[in-house]
């Protein structure tokens, strides 16, 4: 895997500052108060066409049905992205959108080390892992 160049990172952090702004003001204006949305990493692709977005939403359990919520307003996040963005990007990459899951995987690795639930007794508590 390559290492990110300066002007995929940059473009990365500026897509990242912003997100956050556009996803909390739809979640608050949709009256999803108590729902937190952080935007944890943002990869551009070489060619900055695409920025891949991975999103935290707490609570856990309403990730799924926000993410698909989120994926269909891709569309319009863009655009509204594009407005703020206009002065530093030339083009807008296109946006997927991933949900991260990192800090529940990593609590689950905190209470099994705790011995709360122990995945040498019961291997299913660990989901297998692919690297991002």
């Amino acid at each position: 895997m390559e290492e990110e160049s300066q002007r995929q990172k940059k473009i990365g952090s500026v897509l990242q500052r912003d997100l956050v702004d556009v996803l909390q003001k739809a979640a608050t204006q949709g009256g999803m108060q108590g729902i937190l949305i952080s935007v944890s990493k943002v990869k551009v692709t070489v060619d900055l066409s695409v920025a891949k977005v991975f999103l935290s939403i707490f609570p856990n359990d309403k990730g799924k049905e926000l993410i698909e919520g989120i994926k269909s307003n891709s569309p319009l996040i863009k655009h509204e992205l594009a407005q703020r963005t206009k002065n530093q990007l030339r083009r807008m990459p296109a946006l997927q959108f991933y949900l991260d899951d990192s800090l529940e995987y990593i609590d689950k690795i905190d209470k099994s080390l705790k011995g709360e639930d122990n995945p040498l007794i019961k291997p299913d508590l660990l989901d297998k892992r692919k690297k991002s």
